[in-house]
């Protein structure tokens, strides 16, 4: 049975990180909405500009002796947006690793064309290449396999609005099927071309439904879509 989830009190406003929005905490897990350009973990070149250092430093309530931190569950590119969920403890990070598979993860995008399909699951074998692009092959012993379902929303001359569900959690697949389809993501410049008049990858992480690691209980956060894409969408709609 579900158990009763433990009265929670999170840090004071002042504390709240810049770049992203907390949606939800609790003694288990923190649910964020992180910005477009704030990476999830750092590399090589930045390592304090992170969604993951950011809240580290919010956990400790600024107090810098803390132990308290947060352990990276999964990860957004830097220009995807949207919902971002981080474990308490290393026993709450492999839980929720453990059943990733079984969680249902919604995402919004908007493309460049139209689709003649206007619901459809893309599936193929993705690979990477040597200088990390990821690409679509036919053939199983090359690379994994990547299955995404997507319903368009809306249409107009030049963009769709299609909701994805990601059934597989590869690197990129998103990307890659749609400019597999002919309609790359609006502002891809890796899988597509510089799209006028945007600035930003218009991949978002609208949610996540998952079970609560503690609680058992089913879960479900959203984050709003991005204003940029409702101002793609909304001129010559079919």
């Amino acid at each position: 049975m579900p158990s009763t989830p433990k009265k929670f009190k999170s840090s004071p406003k002042r504390y709240h990180p810049k770049g992203l929005t907390i949606l939800y905490e609790d003694h288990d897990i923190l649910v964020i909405d992180k910005s477009s350009g704030l990476l999830t973990m750092g590399n090589e070149k930045e390592s304090v500009n992170t969604a993951h250092y950011l809240l580290n430093d919010y956990v400790k309530k600024g107090n810098s002796k803390s132990k308290k931190r947060v352990y990276i569950v999964h990860r957004l590119d830097r220009d995807t947006s949207g919902v971002l969920i981080f474990a308490k403890s290393e026993q709450t990070k492999r839980f929720l690793q453990d059943n990733w598979a079984d969680f249902t993860k919604t995402y919004h995008t908007v493309v460049v064309g139209t689709l003649s399909k206007k619901e459809d699951t893309l599936s193929s074998y993705l690979v990477e290449n040597s200088i990390h692009k990821v690409y679509s092959t036919n053939n199983p012993d090359e690379g994994k396999l990547a299955k995404t379902k997507y319903k368009v929303l809306k249409e107009n001359s030049d963009f769709s609005l299609l909701e994805i569900e990601l059934l597989t959690g590869r690197k990129n697949q998103i990307r890659v099927h749609l400019a597999d389809k002919g309609c790359p993501i609006a502002g891809d410049y890796v899988y597509g071309q510089k799209t006028k008049g945007v600035r930003r990858l218009l991949l978002h992480a609208s949610k996540l439904s998952c079970t609560h690691p503690e609680t058992k209980q089913k879960m479900s956060f959203e984050a709003p879509l991005p204003k940029e894409f409702e101002r793609l969408m909304k001129y010559n709609q079919f």
